[in-house]
């Protein structure tokens, strides 16, 4: 494939602005020495709790420690992972032109050669024999086997393999290999505390400092109602959604109601349920 075709791709994968990101433990700091150490880091928690968001942040906060880079940051590729997800998606294809093929580069190979930070988010979505394409580069080896081509590529310096998943939708089916897992260092992430949850709310919605805080308290409560017919917990995501609406001029109990109650679930009783402690709070 052209060089300079590939390099092209990848600047469009620059994050050229700082993402906002509010550190709720030493994970800026493990991150940071998993990739000096070349350590693929697999992120681990609820939806919506901020971990794509956080691979973001520290793609443009790694400029810094990597030498000859620009302002710009580690270039950042984001696969989304599915069940129908191939290892030629990954890797790469022949493409025919005419009477000749062309070989095309996919976003993981395309992260190896160039040094980027490759993102694989949900990965239990993932058919387990496309996964066991990146046992090499999840390990001493950091090589990316291309048996189409029968080539084998090393791993540029820069290259960092991350990848993610929600251990509350793990099953018999959709759970990692201790093969994949255990290449990785883990780290876990939560839902922030009301006061963390709160600012980001705050920042990432333009609402009120006391509609943050409702929201904040929202959240709070609707996770301890999972012991009560809730499959999981409300996103900081969808707190977020709900602030956004009430800045832009929706009443809170409508925004709360589209942005929270009927988008965590469509069980009646569960909805009344949450309905219950929207107004609650924002009828005090």
């Amino acid at each position: 494939m052209d060089q300079n075709f590939t390099l092209i791709q990848i600047e469009d994968f620059r994050i050229t602005e700082q993402p906002f990101y509010l550190p709720l433990a030493d994970e800026v700091a493990l991150f940071e020495s998993a990739y000096n150490q070349h350590l693929p880091v697999l992120l681990k928690g609820p939806t919506g709790c901020g971990k794509t968001r956080f691979v973001e942040y520290m793609s443009w906060r790694l400029h810094r420690h990597v030498g000859n880079r620009d302002e710009d940051g580690v270039p950042l590729v984001t696969i989304a992972c599915h069940e129908d997800l191939t290892a030629s998606d990954l890797v790469g294809r022949y493409l025919l032109e005419g009477a000749n093929t062309r070989w095309i580069d996919g976003p993981l190979t395309r992260a190896v050669k160039v040094g980027a930070i490759c993102y694989l988010d949900e990965i239990v979505e993932a058919r387990k024999d496309t996964t066991v394409l990146i046992h090499p580069l999840a390990d001493h080896r950091r090589i990316l086997p291309i048996e189409k081509r029968g080539e084998l590529l090393h791993a540029a310096d820069g290259f960092l393999l991350v990848m993610s998943f929600n251990p509350g939708y793990q099953s018999v089916l959709k759970d990692l290999k201790h093969s994949t897992r255990q290449r990785f260092i883990a780290i876990e992430f939560g839902y922030p505390n009301r006061e963390q949850e709160s600012e980001i709310i705050r920042k990432e919605s333009n609402c009120t400092e006391e509609i943050a805080k409702h929201l904040a308290k929202l959240g709070e409560k609707v996770r301890h109602l999972k012991s009560h017919g809730l499959a999981e917990g409300v996103s900081t995501r969808l707190l977020v959604y709900a602030g956004k609406l009430i800045a832009d001029g929706i009443h809170p109990l409508r925004a709360c109601l589209t942005a929270v109650v009927w988008a965590l679930t469509d069980d009646a009783e569960v909805q009344q349920a949450i309905h219950e402690v929207v107004l609650s709070i924002f009828e005090e």
